[in-house]
């Protein structure tokens, strides 16, 4: 297969890269590409869409530039495979954050979509226009609502926060919220499964799948398994400081994937053995 690959160098974009290079032509395109001139001059079966903002704090910031990176460029590319490759099935990581607070768990794709953020908004805007292109233009097109990803080479997010609290105070690394809160974390190397199961088996008819673990996990016991590994000395504690736009608890239903042959491999205490053991060697 030919596979355009958009937001390569990010997280997710590099290990898809790592991984269908191996057995598949990869183009990962310049950050500023015109997406027409892109689509009209080369084909491809696969475009997997991992560009974006990610990051729900800048989304209150910056809402206009979130607006332009998690949902102009989207329709950006689906109009350009629209005119040029509309054989191409397009991939699109969406976000969990389009749930906000559910109120019944596990959370499955037909659950109430109620975002906490303009991050979140922006994500179901783009989910939007996958199904707005597939109902009335016939593109194949697929939206992932990825739950809480980590892994290896992921300098944001609570276990990279974690980590840099660390460096400055071992002793008196200051977490927000209660520890009670609770979410599905996914490591990359199933993330990365998901992508492939779903590029063979989905029907990409603007198709909506949750992209997680399965496993409720509290932050508590996520860090206290991050620390086991990466420090069992270092001390920290709860402030109960909340933070704006991120939810209490996720759980994932993932059936759907199930439905695809999906089977998570890495449970959280392996992923964060991977995770940490990278950490101290940067």
């Amino acid at each position: 297969m030919k596979i355009l690959i958009i937001g390569h160098q990010g997280f997710i974009g590099s290990h898809c890269v790592a991984y269908f290079s191996k057995n598949n032509e990869v183009i990962t395109p310049q950050k500023t590409t015109n997406f027409e001139l892109l689509f009209k001059n080369q084909n491809f079966d696969v475009c997997i869409n991992a560009s974006g903002s990610a990051h729900v704090g800048f989304s209150f910031e910056n809402p206009a530039i979130d607006f332009e990176l998690n949902v102009a460029n989207v329709q950006k590319i689906l109009s350009a495979i629209h005119a040029h490759n509309p054989t191409c099935k397009f991939i699109n990581f969406s976000s969990a954050a389009v749930y906000g607070n559910p109120i019944a768990f596990p959370i499955n794709e037909n659950s109430t979509t109620k975002p906490l953020s303009p991050y979140g908004f922006h994500k179901l805007q783009s989910e939007y226009l996958l199904c707005e292109y597939h109902k009335f233009f016939g593109l194949k097109t697929c939206n992932l609502r990825v739950f809480s990803a980590y892994g290896t080479g992921l300098k944001k997010q609570l276990f990279w926060d974690l980590y840099q609290k660390y460096l400055k105070n071992p002793q008196e690394i200051e977490i927000f919220g209660t520890g009670n809160e609770s979410r599905d974390f996914i490591f990359i190397d199933d993330l990365v499964q998901c992508v492939d199961l779903i590029i063979q088996n989905a029907k990409f008819e603007g198709d909506v799948f949750n992209i997680a673990s399965g496993k409720e996990i509290s932050i508590r016991e996520a860090v206290d398994i991050f620390f086991r590994n990466l420090d069992p000395k270092a001390r920290f504690y709860f402030s109960g400081k909340t933070k704006v736009g991120d939810p209490n608890n996720w759980c994932a239903d993932i059936q759907k994937m199930k439905d695809l042959d999906f089977l998570p491999k890495f449970a959280l205490s392996e992923g964060l053995f991977l995770h940490t053991k990278w950490l101290k060697n940067l």
